[in-house]
């Protein structure tokens, strides 16, 4: 099996895609995470792991003050993964709601066209994420 060349990559991505995806952020799971999500696309193979910790701001309102990934997939993938816990960390939850594809790729100065689908799985990693939180209230009551 050919290794793929770090400048065939470096062809198809943007610099800020492959500095996040060589220096991710936001790596790793959260103990006790208020919401987890998992989504995939079984297409591809891409598997991510959304971890959110919920607290109260000031306002009272309920912020994600702590958030983390886990991504088995490609450069995309994970670079879509890091950008969201960037994007996502510190806003409200409706806020966060309101994310949407086109701001990962923006902020992420570019994706090639192939590669959207990974933009959508960081969005819906985050949803779920959080309709897992809200459930878990939910049956607390």
């Amino acid at each position: 099996m050919k290794k793929i060349k770090p400048k065939i990559c470096s062809a198809l991505y943007t610099p800020k895609v492959m500095e996040i995806f060589k220096n991710p952020h936001n790596y790793g799971r959260i103990k006790n995470a208020n919401g987890i999500g998992k989504v995939g696309n079984p297409v591809c193979g891409d598997v991510m792991w959304l971890y959110i910790k919920v607290a109260k701001n000031k306002k009272n309102q309920e912020i994600i003050k702590d958030v983390k990934f886990e991504t088995f997939g490609c450069v995309a993938a994970i670079a879509t993964s890091s950008i969201i816990t960037d994007l996502v960390k510190g806003k409200t939850i409706l806020q966060a709601l309101k994310i949407e594809k086109s701001d990962i790729i923006k902020k992420l100065g570019g994706l090639p066209s192939l590669k959207y689908h990974c933009s959508v799985l960081a969005v819906d990693a985050l949803r779920d994420a959080i309709k897992n939180y809200e459930d878990s209230k939910k049956s607390k009551k």
